[in-house]
């Protein structure tokens, strides 16, 4: 038997794939046989079950010290079209969102590497949407952003996970880990956490009983090797910590970004997209769920991906810009009834749920 059939055969019965096992299936198996497995693994997880939220989200700032050349949305400290939410306009959004839909469960707010801006004012988003829904889940800021409110204040990681969790932070979105190699961040985004750095605000998180997302941003200047690198990372950590609820794959949109320019990037293929989402849920054995990201993969491609492995697709989202600003064509929205519809037709059983994914509804 040679090691392609062995790594075959794992793949099948639902073991453990060690790295050269899972290159071996992501360069040589077919994707329809990689499609079978994977979701015979969401299958083990999830059953038949696939999620989604009520969630809002809200992007605070886009001017951002960190100018990365992967972004569209971030624009230099002085610009005419930067912004910064005041805590009045997210007050008002909040109460926008559960007018809209008072089954609302979760916010999920993110910001920039904002200059000249005390701590104080993340501490006081917080406590001005706590005040508005008291029960509602906050899922904010990125590790990245973690690391970034440590530098910008007198305090530890950990002491600003306390104050952010006192003042009710629920959960950390995986974002900013993109790939977690520092040869490639020295490219894509330099001027950002480290990898190290991201683990350690995401270890750091999950030891303080503060659950947090994963995710990996692929598709532009990365190796195929650097993408499986980065599952055998987060695999590492979930074993140590057993804190990601879920993880997300984001395809890179090069249009209108400073990478585009220097280096010939095509966008990500829906065939590729399927194509990773099968082999992350045969890697991540050890994360629950996979999310399919409808905003950047698109609504059709999101309903494909449940059959190569994913059994969430995020929510209802509500107002997104960063993703759009690099070319996203999806709208900000989709209600409840799209998406149950989405999974109905997919052969799933549709199953709102909260951030933590205890069901809300089982439809």
């Amino acid at each position: 038997m040679n090691n392609l059939t062995i790594a075959e055969k794992k793949a099948e019965n639902g073991s453990r794939l060690n790295f050269d096992e899972a290159m071996l299936l992501y360069n040589n198996s077919s994707i329809l046989d990689l499609a079978q497995w994977a979701r015979a693994a969401k299958e083990r997880h999830s059953k038949k079950d696939v999620y989604f939220n009520i969630n809002h989200h809200i992007n605070l700032s886009n001017t951002c010290t960190a100018l990365c050349p992967l972004c569209a949305f971030s624009v230099k400290p002085g610009s005419k079209k930067g912004y910064l939410l005041s805590l009045k306009d997210i007050a008002a959004s909040v109460k926008a969102a559960w007018h809209n839909d008072p089954h609302l469960t979760e916010i999920h707010v993110v910001s920039s590497l904002y200059p000249d801006i005390n701590f104080e004012y993340y501490i006081q988003v917080l406590q001005t949407i706590k005040n508005i829904l008291p029960q509602i889940h906050i899922q904010a800021f990125t590790p990245v952003e973690i690391a970034y409110f440590a530098k910008i204040s007198s305090f530890s990681i950990r002491q600003v996970l306390q104050k952010l969790k006192a003042a009710g932070l629920s959960s950390l979105p995986g974002g900013g880990a993109e790939i977690l190699d520092d040869n490639i961040r020295k490219i894509i985004c330099p001027e950002k956490a480290s990898s190290a750095e991201w683990i350690n605000v995401v270890e750091t998180a999950h030891s303080m009983g503060i659950p947090t997302n994963a995710s990996i941003l692929y598709g532009h200047i990365e190796s195929k090797e650097h993408r499986l690198h980065h599952l055998f990372k987060l695999r590492d950590i979930q074993d140590k910590t057993n804190g990601f609820n879920a993880f997300i794959s984001f395809p890179f949109y090069p249009l209108h970004t400073k990478l585009a320019l220097n280096y010939i990037i095509k966008p990500v293929t829906a065939w590729e997209n399927l194509k990773f989402i099968a082999i992350s849920r045969l890697i991540l054995d050890n994360i629950d769920h996979i999310k399919a990201f409808w905003i950047m993969l698109t609504k059709e491609i999101a309903q494909l991906s449940l059959v190569f492995g994913a059994d969430d697709l995020d929510g209802t989202v509500g107002k997104e810009k960063i993703i759009h600003a690099a070319g996203a064509k999806e709208s900000n929205m989709m209600t409840k009834d799209d998406l149950t519809h989405i999974i109905q037709q997919a052969g799933y059983v549709p199953v709102e749920r909260d951030s933590l994914y205890n069901p809300v509804n089982k439809n």
